[in-house]
């Protein structure tokens, strides 16, 4: 079965070329000019991915992606015509599980190829080793459902599947520190180009949907120079 792409971006023309290139790849596509049509459009007929402009009228990809977030862990990649780290930041902090950058000589191929992993990632669910419910405290991971809950509830705002598989790796070893090379390599399996600010950037997020439901949750512990580790206290 052939898995779909939603493409939202105001810009006409990167929308044809995008849709070509991943027709010819495979994927079926979906297209939206605004985040308003997009975010009705992805409820009705939920896509496998979605790569998004953040400059957009009407609802910008910024605004967008909060929304989603409160419903689906959907992979989102996020697209921008700005140089600026704090866009990536910004993106990684909303819960974007990736972002490429369209000025500086925007390469459709290097997108293709990040969607790719982002969807071997999402099917994650298929690897033999991920149908083990992890529990842990108050933690409870469901890899085959990407499902996670904290003390019985689960999590407010869904974990994406790049949080999931950071929690994931840290939680099957309590106590044992990870350093953040090792999580990039569990998180980005084929992209070689992550920094270490990618992997606190997520952490943070991370942190912040746990406490949504408990505001003393202090289970991932920075280990300043090495990497995280989840409390095994």
């Amino acid at each position: 079965m052939k898995q779909t792409i939603a493409l939202i971006d105001d810009d006409r023309n990167i929308l044809t070329s995008l849709s070509i290139a991943l027709e010819k790849e495979g994927f079926k596509v979906q297209t939206y000019l605004d985040g308003e049509s997009a975010l009705i459009g992805l409820a009705r007929t939920p896509p496998d991915l979605a790569v998004i402009d953040i400059k957009m009228p009407k609802m910008d990809g910024e605004e967008l992606l909060k929304k989603l977030r409160k419903k689906t862990s959907l992979p989102v990649i996020f697209l921008t015509s700005k140089d600026e780290e704090v866009d990536e930041l910004l993106g990684l902090k909303l819960g974007a599980d990736d972002f490429v950058k369209k000025s500086g000589g925007f390469s459709i191929k290097v997108l293709i190829e990040r969607i790719r992993v982002q969807l071997r990632k999402k099917n994650i669910n298929n690897l033999e080793d991920t149908k083990n419910i992890i529990s842990h405290g108050k933690l409870r991971l469901d890899p085959s459902q990407l499902e996670c809950e904290w003390n019985g509830k689960t999590l407010p705002d869904k974990l994406t599947t790049t949080e999931f598989l950071i929690v994931q790796e840290l939680a099957k070893r309590p106590g044992i520190i990870k350093e953040r090379s090792q999580l990039m390599d569990i998180a980005y399996r084929e992209d070689t180009e992550i920094e270490d600010r990618t992997i606190d950037s997520h952490v943070k997020r991370i942190r912040k949907k746990f406490k949504k439901i408990d505001s003393n949750f202090s289970a991932i512990e920075t280990r300043y120079g090495s990497g995280y580790r989840w409390n095994v206290n």
